[in-house]
């Protein structure tokens, strides 16, 4: 099993969108993967299940938020159901035992499963921040609650079998995603090619130097017991990609884009190079270093393609299929929002599953280089 997580500090460049259609490929290839959407915002969540099924459980789970421990006397059977990440990291944040029984995922796919998100998440962040001194002492609630999201990651794993972990987080640099990024396997940068997504990689590779600095001085000082809680090694970089970008069918480019959008392109490599730290990408090939995951596969924007497959909860190539499958009364309130799908468009909307296929093998290459 391998946790992958999806990271920029420039935020509204499509990483939720791109990480949902990855783990469906995933799912499409026979992959067993589980999202957790540990972004606030909850986008990767948005586009997964229905806002109302969504609702019903955090509604449920609004006792626990203010008193964990009584309201799972008062309602032994929670975990029972599906659960928010915000509820599994609860109980560490609490100070209390975690529950016997692991909720079980949301099952979006035969292959495919989710744990939500939640809005109260800057509630684990606190906590987080408030507990950060304590690991450099060894203390154990401390580790404990630094680790847990690990943790969690490898019990479903164990307990499913999945082969990815895709983990969803927000544009911050702050102690959540320090905590994220420094203890999943690899991460990879979803980016558009511009100005902000240079300096998001720069921001990157210094916040990750510096983490990395904070993770070693904590294991010299820890016992080797405390250690094996944490990953084996420091997060490893996977490369980027470029994602919906306009294209330009008569650029004089290898990615036809525009001229401003290729030049920057072009930038990306020898930032990541310049900024992001040896140690920490060294796994990757000259090829892979300099090459967006995937080629061209899915650089170019699908215009509203996105938008109504996230009406529908379903990914791009399905569309058609779910689309047809609705009720009268369910496509008239589509139209009404501006979400009619023309049925000439329904080979583009198919075709889109092999570029995100081509983008998943081509990750899946570079996630074998962490062995």
């Amino acid at each position: 099993m391998k946790i992958i997580s999806l990271f920029n500090n420039k935020g509204g460049v499509g990483k939720s969108t791109l990480g949902y259609h990855l783990g469906n490929a995933l799912n499409e290839m026979g992959h067993k993967t589980l999202f957790i959407d540990l972004d606030p915002q909850c986008n990767l969540t948005i586009c997964s299940i229905d806002a109302e099924r969504l609702h019903k459980i955090w509604e449920d789970e609004d006792p626990f938020m203010e008193d964990y421990e009584k309201a799972m006397l008062e309602n032994p059977l929670i975990n029972e159901t599906a659960r928010s990440i915000h509820f599994l990291l609860k109980p560490t944040e609490e100070g209390l035992s975690d529950p016997e029984r692991l909720p079980p995922p949301i099952k979006l796919d035969n292959n495919l499963h989710l744990i939500p998100g939640r809005l109260s998440l800057h509630k684990y962040e606190n906590k987080l921040a408030e507990r950060w001194n304590g690991v450099y002492q060894g203390d154990n609630l401390a580790i404990r609650t630094i680790t847990n999201i690990r943790n969690i990651c490898e019990q479903y794993s164990e307990k499913y079998s999945f082969e990815y972990v895709i983990i969803d987080t927000s544009p911050s640099l702050g102690i959540l995603n320090k905590i994220i990024i420094s203890t999943v396997d690899g991460f990879f940068v979803p980016a558009q090619p511009d100005m902000f997504s240079l300096y998001g990689i720069r921001n990157i590779g210094n916040s990750l130097e510096s983490w990395q600095k904070e993770f070693e001085t904590i294991y010299s000082l820890i016992s080797e017991e405390k250690r094996k809680k944490f990953p084996k090694r420091f997060v490893q970089f996977l490369g980027f990609t470029i994602y919906n970008a306009k294209k330009y069918t008569s650029g004089h480019n290898d990615y036809n884009l525009a001229d401003a959008h290729d030049y920057y392109l072009k930038k990306i490599p020898d930032t990541i190079e310049n900024f992001i730290k040896p140690c920490n990408r060294n796994h990757l090939n000259d090829k892979m270093l300099h090459e967006p995951i995937g080629g061209s596969s899915i650089i170019h924007t699908h215009n509203t393609y996105p938008s109504v497959a996230q009406a529908l909860k379903c990914p791009m190539w399905k569309v058609p299929d779910k689309y047809d499958s609705l009720p009268t009364e369910e496509k008239e309130s589509l139209k009404e929002n501006n979400f009619e799908v023309n049925r000439g468009s329904y080979g583009k909307y198919r075709a889109t599953k092999n570029g995100y296929v081509a983008f998943a093998k081509s990750l899946i290459e570079r996630i074998g280089t962490l062995d």
